[in-house]
């Protein structure tokens, strides 16, 4: 693995579809596009036309790394499943980096990297304690709260933090749920099967 990794980071984990390209230790090129749906389609084409504008090929990547949430489940789940598929094909390390340590990248000193989350909630990771879903509201924190608008920024944060770790030694990439789906099984009465 070189001492400057060329790697390419990308986060769907909310209403966006954003990657960054990092490479010789600097970031070379970044792209979001805001979306509520259709991440799914549009994070390749994305992805490709990043490599293209700086003439970089998917062979000359050392690392894929990917924004595992918390956020939107639909919009983890495909980022995770894209950085885990295109690792396993291009037989690279993929980097799993959470939103609180990318946000820390960005975050002036003292503020707390906060996410937002449904129902006028958010996300939070207090010094030395497990991340959790408060109210904005909420005055008992250690300082003001930290919203990054810019999926760009966020994706450029993705990659520098995973330049920072040990690349050889990296898990898969898993996604960071804190709290469950609000999905629940249809009420609808399933159709009859009928046999031959």
């Amino acid at each position: 693995m070189p001492s400057d990794p060329t790697i390419l980071a990308f986060d769907t984990s909310a209403a966006h579809c954003a990657a960054a390209l990092l490479r010789a230790g600097r970031i070379e090129a970044a792209r979001a596009e805001s979306m509520s749906r259709g991440q799914a389609e549009r994070l390749m084409p994305l992805l490709e036309e990043l490599l293209a504008e700086v003439g970089c090929s998917w062979q000359d990547l050392d690392a894929i790394a990917v924004g595992v949430g918390p956020g939107n489940f639909t919009g983890i789940r495909i980022s995770v499943s894209a950085a885990r598929g295109l690792a396993l094909g291009l037989e690279v390390p993929a980097i799993g980096v959470n939103g609180f340590d990318a946000l820390a990248e960005l975050a002036p000193k003292g503020h707390i990297p906060a996410i937002r989350a449904p129902r006028e909630q958010v996300y939070v990771q207090l010094p030395d304690e497990a991340p959790q879903l408060i109210t904005p509201a909420q005055t008992d924190l250690p300082g003001p709260l930290f919203y990054c608008d810019d999926p760009a920024a966020q994706a450029r944060a993705i990659a520098t933090v995973a330049a920072r770790r040990n690349i050889a030694q990296a898990e898969p990439p898993a996604p960071l749920y804190i709290r469950p789906a609000d999905a629940a099984p249809s009420k609808d009465t399933p159709p009859v099967l009928l046999d031959g």
